[in-house]
């Protein structure tokens, strides 16, 4: 089972998982003469994953979604939720979550591809999950991300999502919330909405908009080409989505995924989800949020060793290649 270790000096928890190393990664040539490899996420293959949690039908039959647990999880159920303290150490089970969201059985579909109705389809299986897993009050927050390509970490290229249910919200969100309420705090407002008003009256930043959402390359972008999206309207939690507005960030994901793709060649990017905890109450000073971040050059020493990102195109630059639909090379 895997375990979650407290780092004393940060009071950052890591989590150990030996058996994640172990799954497979269809980035990895076969050697010679092996096999040509079968994709555990196509139509056909369902034994090859866990049992299905969840799905969507097709017409005339079979599945157009489908949600699984992991098989090789970051978390999982099972074990104990103690705090073993040893020495100056402490750790505990690696109890949590840890489920895929199969996207579409057709293996070379992207999500900018996909009918913006099929998008919303997933947007809503989202909403669905967090609203299930939440029910459970050992899980304190629930990540959902998405890795596509090689350079994002993705070891699978079927179009598929991730959900972790973890039993405590991670340092970098808790930061994020903390910076949030220290603002609210001393100007009365949320920040993300602040952001929202200045993007729309500057709109040099501005990639995409609708009724619903404002995606945009932020401020202080701390990676080229990154974008966010942004709901207009305060909400802090995500799960409170409505069917109507899941389609409004289904028109917003391919709209931007489609600018990223357009103008970057081989492109790899996470996309992250960032909500409050899903055990707390809905906050005035927070403001859920995607952020996705296309993979065109690694973190080096430096970022490592000051916590200090250099970015070499501008967010101004950025949104002007991306509404201009160039191909931008480094």
């Amino acid at each position: 089972m895997p375990e979650i270790r407290k780092d004393p000096v940060f009071g950052r928890w890591v989590i150990i998982a030996s058996e994640r190393g172990l799954r497979p990664n269809e980035f990895r040539a076969p050697a010679g003469g092996a096999q040509a490899y079968a994709c555990p996420f196509c139509a056909g293959n369902e034994e090859s994953t866990p049992p299905t949690i969840y799905s969507l039908p097709a017409e005339g039959g079979g599945w157009r979604l489908r949600v699984v647990r992991n098989k090789y999880p970051a978390l999982e159920a099972g074990g104990s939720s103690e705090n073993r303290h040893e020495g100056i150490y402490d750790r505990m089970d690696g109890l949590g979550i840890h489920e895929v969201i199969i996207e579409t059985p057709d293996h070379d579909r992207r999500l900018e591809d996909m009918p913006a109705e099929a998008v919303a389809d997933v947007v809503r299986t989202f909403v669905q999950r967090v609203k299930e897993l939440k029910q459970d009050p050992g899980i304190k927050y629930v990540m959902i991300f998405k890795n596509h390509g090689r350079n994002a970490g993705a070891s699978l290229l079927h179009p598929h999502s991730q959900i972790v249910g973890m039993p405590m919200a991670p340092l970098r969100v808790l930061q994020e919330i903390d910076g949030a309420a220290q603002y609210f705090r001393e100007r009365g407002t949320c920040v993300f909405c602040d952001i929202v008003k200045t993007e729309l009256a500057f709109k040099k930043r501005v990639v995409s908009e609708n009724a619903e959402f404002l995606a945009v390359t932020p401020y202080a972008s701390r990676f080229s080409f990154e974008t966010w999206i942004l709901p207009r309207a305060h909400s802090s939690h995500f799960e409170t989505l409505t069917g109507g507005a899941a389609l409004a960030l289904a028109e917003t994901l391919k709209t931007v995924l489609g600018k990223l793709t357009a103008s970057l060649a081989d492109l790899s990017y996470n996309l992250i989800f960032h909500t409050m905890p899903v055990q707390d109450a809905e906050a005035g000073h927070y403001h859920w949020h995607i952020e996705i971040m296309p993979k065109l050059s690694h973190v080096a020493g430096f970022e490592w060793g000051t916590g200090f990102y250099i970015n070499t195109v501008s967010p101004e630059d950025a949104a002007e290649i991306l509404n201009a639909g160039r191909k931008f090379k480094f």
